[in-house]
């Protein structure tokens, strides 16, 4: 199979795309505004690190996020007797198959430390850099002339804007690096006065902090200090209870700080003497930072840039006459910059990535398989290999305990994911999602096939080796041996993809089913590939599983399920019954799937389920699952569906359940048309993965076949 790969990924050479031809086509969705969004900002980033930008390039009227990967917060524990300690939390036990087990949900006598514990840690807003104009009550409809770019070629922003009559332009870069924003500012204003502000947030308790972060009026509960100063550099100190980090400031020529006065924690750059100011902005934990920017960063930046499009997977639909191509490719090429930046982190992202703080900032490990997987496939190794697989190497201690502490072996990984001790933050669906538990198996198998040389493949054998095998361990573990039918089944309790049924009567739900499977096929490949013994069990449970429930010729969201084609209360929320032949390839042990119920499943959800109250990845899930049925113009229709909407500068909307953006539905379109250019095992290249009239002048360039 490797060799079958690179033979497609070779063979996609021959339709070379040049880089002058990349650049056109990136070029040509550069974002362009004349005002500040109210909803998303403008972003340069490297993915641990992101600075959004308003109409001006700062954050002047608009105090969107600076935010890092290593920048968190905890609030005090609380001081209720009994509940000091978040070693008081025991959660609740719940019945599982004729045993109490414990598990992390939130317990009514121990409300507080439940609440702590799913609102710590909490990403921090560093800071709100911005234009002082020297006088109070500025608003943006004061400037004139107002115009904006993002480069997505280099990274860079260029802004510009007349202030009394008198221009002002501006260049925002970020290092790729280090957690540094490069700013020059070119205008005769900063003779008369007009300088830059740096102000500092205290954190708030909310779920979603959206679209902006941080709380700049309660200023009593931080401090700040003016660390170290020079004729050209300082540091400021932030200390947020036991939290200190730091903002190391370098600018060219002279220049004044003028520190807050009570009870502001606002300080001023001016540099009263010159017309051109270079500003640079290093966020550390530490006083001295780990890494030392470029010295030149928007040459870094650029190159950077030009490297991640330049020498990736590439798609061009820009010789198809069709309004439909220019849409698509318009968000698959923002999409690439934005989950470059924001997703592209040493841990996974929150599903806002770093343009804000949903869920206190903590990623859910079940959103881990949309948010990593394009950069494996579109050819971003580096990226990939950010978070894969240390991100589970960390969690592991964690994840095996979780599973001891209620009686199985093995490792199970949690969901909403304190990022510093693997801890899964209390909650009913929290405690009892089971679809994260394979994503390892997924991560493994998709960098197994990208190895280049069997040295390679063995060096991806190691290091997913205990990872892969310790979730197999609890995958076995979990699953129950019901006497009465013979099978394995999962659950309950349970909560399936869609979160919205009953977990105590949940069992046995198709797309958990399926992804079992999958999980113990590859879990089992891997020792065979190493020339180990085979766990029994491993064998024996994905050998007994149940059978995908069907109802009424289709598959359904679990076993027993009632209505499940005749209830709104069914058709609706994530179809997932789509991923078991889309996202997922058909299975490698067991019964095949049957394809008349696929076709019968896939033309009910097109019919029945409510898409309008539907999350933006279900439709790349269910393009993917069109694109397998041999249907590549439906794969389109669900790819530019008016549900699935993305901003005038790419941002995924998140609607009325998630806040924007919601970076999943980016991602997803990236796996999905990763695999109309690539096609899958067994359907490879691009043929047919097409609309008939878009096929002939489709090029796409270095993508490997999917599972």
């Amino acid at each position: 199979m490797r060799a079958l790969s690179l033979l497609f990924a070779l063979g996609s050479l021959a339709e070379a795309i040049s880089l002058a031809q990349r650049q056109k086509v990136v070029q040509s969705f550069n974002v362009h505004r004349n005002k500040s969004s109210e909803t998303t900002p403008l972003q340069v980033g490297n993915g641990n690190f992101a600075f959004g930008a308003d109409i001006t390039g700062l954050q002047t009227f608009k105090p969107y996020a600076i935010m890092s990967t290593w920048g968190w917060h905890n609030f005090s524990l609380p001081t209720t007797p009994g509940q000091t300690s978040v070693d008081d939390y025991t959660g609740l036990q719940m019945w599982t198959h004729g045993r109490l087990v414990p598990y992390e949900v939130p317990n009514p006598a121990q409300n507080d430390i439940s609440n702590w514990l799913r609102e710590n840690p909490h990403r921090l807003n560093l800071a709100r850099v911005g234009f002082d104009f020297g006088r109070q009550n500025v608003t943006e409809d004061d400037l004139q002339k107002k115009t904006q770019e993002l480069d997505l070629w280099s990274g860079k922003l260029s802004s510009s804007f007349e202030y009394d009559g008198c221009p002002v332009s501006v260049e925002t870069w970020a290092d790729p690096d280090t957690d540094t924003v490069a700013v020059s500012v070119n205008s005769q204003l900063l003779k008369k006065g007009l300088g830059l502000f740096l102000d500092f947030p205290y954190p708030d308790h909310e779920k979603f902090n959206a679209p902006f972060v941080g709380h700049f009026n309660l200023t009593s509960k931080h401090t700040t200090a003016l660390e170290h100063l020079t004729p050209n550099s300082a540091t400021i100190s932030h200390t947020l209870d036991a939290t200190t980090y730091y903002t190391h400031l370098t600018w060219t020529g002279e220049g004044t700080i003028t520190p807050p006065t009570s009870p502001s924690h606002r300080y001023t750059l001016t540099t009263p003497h010159q017309t051109h100011l270079s500003l640079t902005l290093t966020f550390s934990p530490s006083v001295h930072p780990p890494s030392t920017p470029s010295p030149n960063i928007p040459t870094t930046s650029h190159t950077w840039w030009r490297t991640f499009w330049s020498t990736s997977a590439f798609i061009d639909l820009s010789r198809i006459p069709s309004p439909r191509a220019a849409a698509l490719q318009r968000r698959i090429i923002l999409s690439q910059y934005l989950t470059a930046i924001n997703s592209a982190s040493f841990s996974p992202p929150q599903e806002s990535g770093l343009t804000n703080n949903g869920w206190y900032g903590k990623f859910h490990l079940e959103m881990a398989l949309w948010h990593t997987l394009p950069f494996a496939r579109w050819g971003r190794w580096d990226l990939f290999r950010r978070s894969q697989p240390g991100v589970y190497q960390r969690l592991l201690d964690a994840a095996k305990g979780r599973a001891k502490s209620q009686g199985y072996r093995g490792a199970r990984w949690g969901k909403m994911t304190d990022p510093q001790t693997g801890r899964s933050s209390p909650g009913d669906i929290n405690a009892l999602l089971i679809w994260q538990q394979p994503h390892p198996m997924y991560f493994a198998e998709v960098e197994y096939r990208g190895a280049g040389t069997r040295r390679e493949e063995w060096e991806v054998l190691e290091k997913w080796k205990g990872v892969v095998g310790e979730t197999a361990e609890f995958m076995a573990s979990y699953a129950w041996w019901n006497e009465t039918s013979g099978v394995y089944d999962l659950g309950p309790p349970v909560y399936p993809v869609s979160e919205n049924t009953n977990p105590n009567v949940t069992q046995n739900p198709a797309f958990e089913l399926a992804y079992w499977r999958f999980g113990l096929d590859v879990a089992v490949r891997w020792r065979e590939r190493m020339g180990e013994a085979v766990p029994g069990e491993w064998v024996k449970v994905r050998d007994g599983l149940a059978k995908l429930p069907v109802v009424d010729g289709a598959y359904a969201v679990y076993e027993g399920i009632e209505g499940m084609w005749t209830s709104n209360a069914t058709t609706n929320d994530h179809p997932a019954m789509a991923g078991v032949f889309g996202l997922l390839p058909p299975p490698e042990s067991g019964e095949p799937l049957d394809m008349a119920v696929l076709k019968r499943t896939a033309e009910k959800i097109k019919e029945l389920w409510a898409l309008d109250y539907s999350y933006g990845w279900d439709f790349a899930m269910l393009a993917m699952n069109s694109l397998r049925l041999g249907d590549p113009e439906q794969a389109v229709e669900y790819l530019l569906h008016p549900i699935y909407q993305f901003d005038d500068a790419g941002y995924p909307v998140g609607g009325s359940r998630v806040p924007t953006p919601y970076f999943p539905n980016s991602a997803s379109l990236l796996i999905a048309t990763a695999m109309m250019a690539g096609g899958w095992d067994g359907n490879e290249g691009k043929e047919g993965h097409w609309p008939k009239d878009w096929e002939k002048d489709v090029q796409v360039e270095g993508f490997l076949p999917a599972l």
